[in-house]
């Protein structure tokens, strides 16, 4: 269903391929590597994973509650752990199919991974992705169980730009103000951004602080919308 509806694709494999075509082509910003896609491919994969995670599972619960589909859900022994649990899982599914659609035309477009140690840096990458998954997830579903349809939706967009703006995945946070900066390194946002650009780009480890930041928010938000969340 979720790969069914035009919008939902547009949000989750055209924008972002369209993003890693323009920026990767397009020098319009100065990146940290020889080659921009080296930059934009770890960058776009961390927007993907944001967009799919909070933006489209977050304004998609949110109709459902508006609509009452939510309510009847509610009168089942599904219950809000489980409900949640899912939603997450299946967003997983849909990341599968962004990365295989995005990896193959950073590949194209002469994205070249650094680093040896493949195997190494691949497991941290898959490891900050499912924590921030679940962290933006988090994210989305309490406001989609807290707000009103409409609402939510201009919420989720309005953050959608903020996190996109200070993550660190079309724009270097080194451009940022220090001030800045500092505040965008507690953000999953930029943890996740961080965590893939070692992994991915350099080839290294997942910094430490990536980790602390994505483990606190893939904690805290998904039990906040739990304990908040309402069906109708």
């Amino acid at each position: 269903m979720t790969l069914r509806r035009g919008e939902t694709l547009l949000l989750t494999v055209g924008i972002p391929v369209v993003f890693l075509l323009f920026f990767s082509s397009v020098h319009v910003l100065q990146t940290p590597t020889a080659k921009a896609v080296d930059f934009f491919v770890p960058g776009i994969l961390a927007l993907a994973v944001m967009s799919t995670a909070m933006v489209s599972l977050g304004i998609a619960t949110g109709f459902e509650r508006g609509y009452g589909v939510l309510k009847r859900l509610g009168s089942t022994p599904l219950g809000r752990p489980r409900l949640l649990s899912a939603k997450i899982a299946t967003i997983v599914a849909v990341e599968l199919v962004q990365a295989a659609v995005l990896v193959p035309v950073g590949f194209l477009l002469g994205w070249s991974p650094g680093g040896h140690g493949t195997g190494v840096a691949a497991t941290g990458a898959v490891g900050v992705i499912l924590l921030a998954t679940v962290a933006f997830a988090g994210i989305g579903l309490f406001m989609a169980g807290l707000l009103k349809a409409e609402v939510n939706l201009a919420a989720a967009n309005g953050l959608y730009i903020v996190l996109l703006l200070l993550g660190g995945m079309v724009v270097p946070v080194t451009k940022l103000p220090g001030w800045v900066d500092s505040v965008a390194k507690l953000l999953p946002a930029d943890a996740l951004s961080a965590g893939l650009h070692a992994a991915l780009g350099s080839g290294g480890s997942v910094p430490g602080l990536s980790w602390t930041v994505l483990a606190i928010w893939a904690a805290g938000a998904p039990l906040a919308a739990a304990l908040s969340f309402r069906w109708e």
